[in-house]
């Protein structure tokens, strides 16, 4: 049995939406997310498809809303955004005792590391990036009404809100004294700059969100569970804060593919993002100091679930999370200059 799933009523809620379904359905567990679990079903035909879930335990309140990234997938599935095609949505806890939603497998490969980079060859890396800057403008220029996006969430005063939403988090989930995001979130509040216009907002943009085809292409963007409607240049700003470079002292997930030979810089991404968008990126500094600060928020929760007893062992990268969040904390404050 694998943790997280009931074998015979998930097998059989998928058979009354996918035609000649052939049972016995095999699960596996994707590794490498901290949040959602992320399954494989494959059936004796060798049909695949995804089934995603909340963890198994210290979820916290209004996060992990398998709805919402339903809702986003379906709404989104005739945009020029690349998102996988839905079955179906479950909200019976009769059936694993959580929310679920299952989608077509999307072939791809999710690049976390150097190792997994080499799938794409160096002199693609470059395309890549251009493609995957692409699919953020792509979300950023989603029409709201046609998609039935337009009451997603408060257009207005985005950062204030997420500033708030996520030094609340922060505080829900440490166990110890750090003086400095309080520091950092009081100077980020007291300087956000005006937003003009509000957008679909992904929350969570980053290469290993994505599905990479060998040749550089964005096959899908998946992990859609905390997007909402804000500030195009904060989503910018979080590819940024997840984006490593050669020269950075520090890599805050640990190993990073975008380390590797022929990944463009922080500056090509924001480059190719005025270009893609028009959009004024003068002020990009203040977002990349925001969603430093956010990462170090989000690792100090990802830690304490691991601590909590969400996963029997904690992964090597999850290991270094409590210094990457002080290093996260400390990048911030220099962007800031404080």
């Amino acid at each position: 049995m694998v943790q997280g799933i009931e074998e015979t009523p998930v097998t059989e809620w998928l058979s009354g939406r996918v035609k000649t379904l052939s049972e016995p359905l095999e699960f596996d567990l994707i590794t490498g997310g901290h949040s959602n679990l992320t399954y494989r079903v494959t059936d004796q035909r060798g049909r695949r498809w995804v089934l995603r879930r909340p963890p198994l335990d210290h979820v916290l309140s209004g996060a992990h809303d398998m709805v919402r990234e339903h809702r986003l997938l379906s709404s989104l599935a005739d945009s020029a955004v690349p998102v996988p095609h839905v079955v179906g949505l479950c909200t019976d806890p009769e059936i694993i005792g959580a929310d679920f939603y299952v989608t077509d497998f999307v072939d791809g490969h999710v690049l976390r590391d150097q190792n997994s980079a080499a799938v794409v060859p160096a002199e693609k890396r470059g395309h890549l990036g251009e493609q995957l800057v692409g699919a953020l403008a792509a979300v950023h220029s989603v029409d709201l009404e046609s998609t039935g996006l337009s009451d997603l969430g408060k257009r207005e005063a985005y950062v204030a809100r997420q500033l708030r939403t996520w030094l609340r988090q922060f505080n829900a989930m440490t166990a110890r004294e750090l003086p400095l995001i309080e520091r950092v979130h009081d100077v980020l509040a007291n300087d956000i700059p005006e937003q003009r216009e509000a957008t679909l907002i992904h929350g969570d943009f980053r290469l290993d969100n994505c599905l990479v085809s060998d040749e550089g292409e964005v096959a899908a963007v998946l992990d859609w569970e905390i997007s909402t409607l804000g500030d195009p240049l904060a989503d910018l700003g979080i590819l940024l804060a997840y984006w490593s470079e050669p020269i950075d002292e520090f890599l805050p997930l640990g190993d990073a593919a975008t380390i590797a030979d022929g990944f463009p810089s922080r500056t090509d991404l924001v480059a190719s993002y005025q270009i893609q968008t028009g959009r004024d990126t003068s002020e990009i500094e203040f977002f990349f100091a925001f969603a430093s600060w956010r990462l170090a928020c989000i690792l100090e929760g990802v830690h304490a679930r691991y601590l909590g007893g969400a996963n029997p062992e904690i992964p090597d990268e999850v290991e270094l999370f409590p210094e990457s969040v002080v290093r996260l904390a400390e990048r911030a404050a220099s962007i800031l200059g404080i």
